[in-house]
């Protein structure tokens, strides 16, 4: 899987460390999209090393030279990869850059040997479920920090096929 990859709608999504300068701009940006959303910020435990390979990917969409776009994988011992921080900024909406970002995400995955992909989103978040649940995920067990929250909605998607 290369690691710079242009895509039809225009973005180049390049492979890049979680904790670099481009995407700690775009994470800052979705928190506060948390905050509108839900009231606060994601508090899930994330650390940048998670995200390095084998282990994890992590990648930015770049528009004409600026980022737009981040997303992430990270590998459960459970041997299931978690998708995270899947952001888009709000001006470059509406593009198919979410979809082309969590294909990225996804062969990324399935490149690293990795057969399942889950996440965890909340039902206020219409625009992700949308997006998930029209990319052929499906309910899974729920998992991780918010596990016993009941507006919390956790999807799976097999990536053997």
């Amino acid at each position: 899987m290369s690691t710079n990859e242009a895509v039809p709608n225009g973005i180049s999504i390049v492979s890049i460390p979680y904790n670099s300068p481009d995407a700690a701009a775009l994470v800052e940006g979705l928190q506060d999209e948390y905050v509108q959303i839900y009231g606060s910020r994601d508090d899930s435990p994330v650390d940048a090393d998670q995200f390095a390979p084998p282990q994890g990917g992590f990648a930015v969409g770049y528009f004409d030279g600026t980022p737009i776009a981040i997303g992430g994988w990270r590998l459960h011992d459970d041997g299931r990869a978690e998708l995270k921080r899947m952001y888009v900024a709000e001006a470059h909406r509406g593009n198919g850059y979410s979809r082309a970002m969590l294909q990225w995400l996804e062969r990324s995955a399935a490149a690293a040997g990795i057969g399942m992909m889950v996440l965890e989103t909340n039902q206020q978040h219409a625009a992700a479920l949308n997006l998930y649940w029209s990319a052929g995920y499906e309910p899974v067990s729920a998992f991780g920090i918010y596990a016993d929250d009941p507006g919390s909605v956790y999807l799976g998607r097999d990536l053997t096929h």
